[in-house]
């Protein structure tokens, strides 16, 4: 492949998670004509690609990954029309367009499931889920103890036509979220067109939620999780202990590779610039690079590197393994640090000890982060990784340096998992919080802009569908632009020097540090060295191009990061 068509090798990803973007009807609610008028930030930014979560037509049991139409739009969000604007207008501003694919899984609204309910056991209808008889004398057993990653049972029993107690469905996620089963011809089908309809329209590639599972191990034996932690944690897939993911037998099943490379021969047929990015929670990193061969996916998120703390002897290992291991495919490494499953980062490094994944944090944890330490680890943390060889994942709102929201009321809260559990895990709503725009403005400019046609045809309640904290303003984009020092200045800066200085196609060569708690790597004229430590050290040689912070006339404080070109 020509390397001029390999933008996915370096491109630098923005996720945008549509409910909580920007909302251009005044309905609390993000939407697509509310992203499609915002492309220009994004675009001043220094991103080239965007990856929309789902805003397909779903009941939003959960957040729109319950999906009951895989080739429509929500009417909660717009059109077909709506998403044709976005694309031509992010085209026309030189953004590639990804779009989430949820394969391992339907609503229970979708019209394969509701035929299901009404059709016989044994019907090909139920043959495109997992139906199975349940276990004991009147079948009133799950059919195994698989545990649900959202908390809770994996299975639910249906009541038959007839008013009998009946068959049960497996739903590794929600109960609204019954699994497809793969084995059945029908479901490969579904998506060969759900992928060739929006390659049609004109997008670049998919992010695949789920990708380590949707195969299931023959028979469905009982599994017992490593801890309860394993069992009941995740936002969309990951456990408490991720090594042993690939002893599940819902999770990196052999088999899935088939499906993989079915779709990796129907993007070929758009051209060769078409991409699949797997959300793939897989350990060891040699397991995890299967998903990228060269006749399989080109992406898979890097979890590993999210997961490494901020010090330098696990991050040099992290980096080390990374590159290799994607480079033994031909693949390239990706780095990211937060998205909708996951605490902020700029909130996740100020907190010791960290909750496990999924858990989430809120009024009744234990301990509370430190959010001026938290945001300057965030700051040093993305530029030691913007640094890096491959492609990155922004997510929306980290360029304004946006903690978690932590005081959410029980009442507003939506992710399933917070009910699946009781309320003993608060779930990944604190970092869906929609994004402020403009200080001083109602939902601090996530709505309607003043003088906005919407604006004036609808009367907007000024409140959004997760509530806001009252110090949301001081992170508006507004408040930040063209302030020396700010988060938003420091994204750019970082990104525009990325490019300049081609740091995501150089190679990476280790440099001696002056501290063990210390990090130096050369990417071809620039040093980057990353002091992961709270004692200053010298600086080398060179002009500052990007710092993550403030620093000394000769050293780099801790927790900082700096490049600098001789």
């Amino acid at each position: 492949m020509p390397a001029e068509l390999d933008w996915w090798r370096t491109a630098v990803i923005y996720q945008i998670y549509p409910r909580s973007f920007a909302d251009s009807n005044g309905d609390g609610i993000g939407d697509l004509p509310g992203i499609t008028a915002r492309l220009n930030a994004l675009a001043e930014l220094g991103v080239d690609a965007i990856w929309l979560s789902p805003f397909f037509t779903s009941p939003q049991h959960d957040a729109g990954y319950d999906v009951a139409d895989f080739t429509d739009v929500d009417p909660l969000f717009g059109t077909l029309d709506d998403f044709d604007a976005l694309r031509d207008r992010a085209h026309g501003l030189g953004l590639k367009v990804m779009i989430d694919l949820v394969p391992n899984h339907s609503s229970s609204a979708h019209p394969w499931f509701q035929a299901a309910l009404v059709a016989a056991p044994g019907s090909l209808e139920r043959a495109r889920y997992l139906f199975r008889d349940g276990r004991g004398e009147d079948g009133d057993v799950a059919p195994n103890n698989w545990q649900s990653v959202f908390g809770g049972p994996a299975w639910t029993r249906v009541t038959e036509p007839d008013g009998t107690a009946g068959q049960w469905y497996l739903h590794l996620f929600d109960t609204s979220q019954p699994d497809f089963d793969w084995t059945n011809e029908h479901v490969w089908e579904l998506f060969r067109g759900v992928l060739r309809f929006w390659l049609r329209r004109g997008v670049d590639g998919f992010r695949v939620d789920v990708a380590h599972g949707l195969v299931k191990k023959a028979g469905l034996p009982d599994y017992t999780a490593p801890s309860a932690a394993a069992v009941s944690s995740g936002g969309s897939g990951m456990v408490a202990q991720p090594a042993q993911t690939d002893l599940a037998p819902y999770w990196a099943q052999p088999a899935v590779h088939e499906i993989y490379r079915d779709w990796h021969r129907v993007l070929a047929e758009f051209g060769p610039d078409r991409i699949l990015a797997g959300e793939a929670w897989v350990e060891p990193l040699s397991n995890l690079v299967n998903w990228v061969r060269p006749d399989e996916m080109q992406q898979t998120f890097n979890f590993r590197f999210l997961e490494t703390p901020w010090q330098a002897a696990p991050l040099k290992t992290v980096v080390d393994d990374s590159l290799a291991a994607f480079g033994s495919v031909g693949a390239p490494s990706t780095w990211v640090l937060s998205n909708h499953d996951v605490i902020r980062h700029a909130t996740r490094l100020g907190l010791d000890p960290l909750p496990p994944q999924g858990q989430g944090v809120g009024p009744k944890t234990p301990t509370h982060p430190d959010d001026v330490v938290g945001l300057r680890r965030a700051r040093a943390y993305t530029a030691f990784m913007l640094g890096l060889p491959g492609s990155a994942y922004l997510y929306q709102g980290e360029e304004l340096g946006l903690p978690e929201v932590i005081d959410l009321p029980d009442a507003a809260r939506q992710d399933p998992t917070f009910f699946r559990t009781g309320g003993k895990s608060y779930g990944r709503d604190g970092c869906r919080v929609p994004i402020p725009w403009t200080a001083g403005e109602p939902s601090a400019g996530f709505g309607p802009r003043s003088g906005d046609a919407a604006s004036v045809a609808v009367t907007a309640t000024g409140e959004s569908w997760l509530p806001q904290p009252a110090s949301w303003a001081d992170y508006a984009r507004d408040s930040q632009r063209s302030i020396p020092g700010s988060t938003l200045e420091f994204y750019r800066a970082a990104l525009a020097a990325r490019r300049e200085h081609r740091l995501a196609s150089n190679e990476l060569v280790w440099q001696a540090a002056p501290d063990e708690q210390v990090l130096v790597y050369r990417s071809g004229a620039v040093t980057v060295l990353a002091n992961t430590g709270a004692v200053p050290v010298a600086r080398p040689a060179g002009r500052v191009v990007l710092a993550s912070g403030p620093i000394g006339d000769d050293t780099v404080p801790g927790d900082t990061t700096v490049w600098l070109v001789e």
